[in-house]
């Protein structure tokens, strides 16, 4: 299939570059969907199932639930003000700062 591009147009050309993108990522739709039934009939004919296999649906529910994981349980509270709370992890908040730097050791805020 040979196309003469020196007549065309720019506008022509950026269409063209588009369908061109448009069906290369359709082929590769198409591929994938093949291998993987390909894969799939393989694994059946050996009595497996492929997410037996390659442990996809494990991942595909980890990745679900992370969303819904449950945040750090505070470790360290402020005696002033018993809503703040502080997980001991990232940033220190500022009234750990402003207690360390007071000389108060980090283990009279623990919970």
């Amino acid at each position: 299939m040979s196309i003469d591009l020196s007549n065309l147009s720019r506008a022509e050309l950026e269409q063209l570059a588009k369908d061109v993108q448009t069906a290369i990522a359709d082929l590769a739709k198409r591929e994938r969907k093949m291998a993987l039934e390909a894969l799939e009939k393989t694994a059946s004919e050996h009595g497996f199932k492929l997410e037996e296999l390659t442990g996809a649906a494990g991942k595909a529910l980890a990745a679900a639930g992370a969303k819904g994981k449950s945040k750090n349980p505070p470790k360290y509270r402020n005696p002033e003000d018993p809503s703040q709370t502080w997980t001991g992890r990232g940033r220190k908040p500022a009234w750990i700062k402003d207690a360390e730097d007071a000389g108060v050791d980090l283990a009279t805020f623990e919970i």
